[in-house]
C-alpha cells in the first residue's frame, strides 16, 4: 500500500508542472473502499470519476491536488 501511495504521489507532483492533456490517475485497480467514497486505486470519487472526460486541464489538476492530499492523510 505504501509503494502504490508513494507512485501516487509521485504521479500528482509531476502533474503540477505538466502543460495540457493532464493525464488520468487511473490504474486499472477500480474499486471502491469500505466506505465506498473513494477508488483504491486511484484515490479519486465516483464523481470525479464520472466527470473525468468531460473536465478541463484546470479541473483535471484540481483532483489531482485532491488525490496528493488524500495519500498524504492516509500515510500519515
Amino acid at each position: 500500500v505504501m509503494v502504490a501511495a508513494q507512485l501516487m504521489s509521485d504521479r500528482a507532483l509531476a502533474v503540477r508542472t505538466m502543460a495540457g492533456n493532464v493525464p488520468s490517475p487511473c490504474i486499472s485497480v477500480c474499486r471502491m473502499d469500505a466506505a465506498g467514497a473513494l477508488c483504491e486505486g486511484c484515490l479519486r470519487t465516483l464523481e470525479e470519476i464520472r466527470h473525468w472526460s468531460a473536465s478541463s486541464d484546470f479541473e483535471k489538476k484540481a483532483i489531482w491536488a485532491l488525490i496528493e492530499q488524500r495519500v498524504t492523510a492516509t500515510t500519515s
